[in-house]
């Protein structure tokens, strides 16, 4: 083989081996870039599945605070009162925010659940506030206030 026919070779050897360099590099970086997308995703539906374990427990224990209170209405404990400010504390770091309709508001579907229906001067207003609800601080209702709205009386 000549000298010129060597070169020649061994440059098409060499082009094919960066090409080949390339193709495998690109194969690379597209398998890291799904390994990074997949263990995003991981991470993200094992914040999903906590929020749900935990909205999933907290909502099972808003009962208990109710019954609570409830007590504490009836026997003006010290001890309890004070149970029931932890108890608060604990949901609040949770990143539970109480759902406290006014009465003489507006009703608004998206956080409170109509019981009952009174006569009263104006469509849609809370005229009693039986249960309060409660919300994520993202805005999720875990428990919409349970309430009774006005409604003007036809004639």
């Amino acid at each position: 083989m000549t000298k010129m026919k060597k070169t020649e070779s061994q440059r098409k050897s060499t082009d094919k081996v960066h090409s080949e360099l390339e193709t495998v590099k690109a194969m690379l970086a597209r398998a890291l870039a799904d390994y990074d997308n997949l263990s995003k995703r991981v991470e993200r539906e094992k914040e999903t599945l906590a929020k749900i374990a935990s909205l999933s427990v907290l909502g099972r224990l808003l009962p208990v605070l109710d019954n609570l209170e409830l007590s504490q209405e009836h026997l003006k404990n010290p001890g309890l009162a004070i149970s029931i400010v932890e108890f608060r504390k604990v949901l609040s770091e949770e990143g539970l925010t109480e759902i406290n309709p006014k009465v003489g508001e507006n009703f608004d579907e998206e956080t409170m659940e109509v019981v009952e229906v009174t006569p009263g001067a104006r469509d849609n207003i809370v005229s009693e506030v039986l249960l309060r609800g409660w919300k994520f601080n993202d805005g999720q209702v875990l428990r919409h206030a349970k309430v009774k709205v006005s409604k003007i009386k036809d004639n």
